[in-house]
């Protein structure tokens, strides 16, 4: 081969190499210019997070075919929900009285009671909004459904299960000992579930005044040189035994 055919095949070897490496560098910029997905993270409060949002506090009062009003317990209820709604309600409580049912009669009538107890506990009647439905399922004893919004800490949902939680490949968190999708989310449920003011996600409460008859009795006694303890007469009472005396 003639030194000339030498250099025209190196060169033609290298425009080959040069367009070879341009297509890769090419491929390789649109396979990492796609969406790029996020690790999950390994911290169960990160993975699953404690929102505060506007949920809705409800009770629902059965009513029979043949009776107008509440029993006891329901006018305790009622009565428990205008309280709570004094202290956490966002908006007005809304009453859906069911209609065209058997009991259409008696609910309305209990509807007047329900509406007077909530005023009785302090609810304005402004507050109180009057809606009527008709169910869905005729069958099912229609009820009068009381509800309000409020704010309220949620987590979740719970329960998805993406990986195997077993040895296996599909599983790469196994042998790093990670925590799997659903670690920690029925705790973070519950928790959200039992806080009272979900404000106390976000901040301190403000310190209010000291009981000031109560705190003035404590110096007294102080003064005075007496026993600042408390005592309670009926705490024997529940004893069993009086061993350790």
């Amino acid at each position: 081969m003639s030194g000339s055919s030498r250099r025209d095949g190196q060169q033609t070897l290298r425009r080959i190499g040069g367009v070879i490496g341009l297509a890769l560098t090419l491929g390789a910029c649109n396979a990492t210019s796609g969406e790029v997905v996020a690790t999950i993270p390994d911290d169960y409060r990160i993975r699953h997070p404690i929102a505060i949002e506007e949920g809705r506090q409800s009770i629902v009062v059965f009513v029979g075919n043949n009776r107008g009003g509440l029993t006891y317990q329901q006018r305790t209820d009622v009565a428990g929900l205008g309280r709570n709604w004094q202290r956490e309600g966002t908006g007005a409580i809304v009453a859906e009285v069911p209609v065209e049912t058997p009991n259409a009669r008696a609910a309305a009538d209990s509807y007047r009671e329900i509406h007077a107890t909530l005023t009785a506990s302090g609810v304005p009647s402004r507050a109180i909004t009057l809606r009527h439905y008709t169910p869905d399922d005729p069958r099912q004893l229609a009820a009068v459904r009381l509800s309000y919004p409020k704010i309220a800490a949620v987590a979740g949902p719970c329960g998805l299960w993406p990986d195997d939680l077993g040895p296996n490949i599909n599983n790469p968190g196994y042998s790093s000992n990670q925590h799997y999708q659903n670690f920690g989310c029925a705790t973070q449920r519950n928790l959200a579930a039992m806080i009272d003011n979900p404000a106390d996600l976000e901040q301190p409460r403000s310190e209010i005044a000291a009981y000031t008859p109560r705190r003035s009795a404590m110096f007294e006694k102080y003064r005075k040189g007496d026993p600042t303890a408390v005592t309670y007469p009926e705490a024997d009472k529940a004893k069993l035994s009086d061993t350790g005396k």
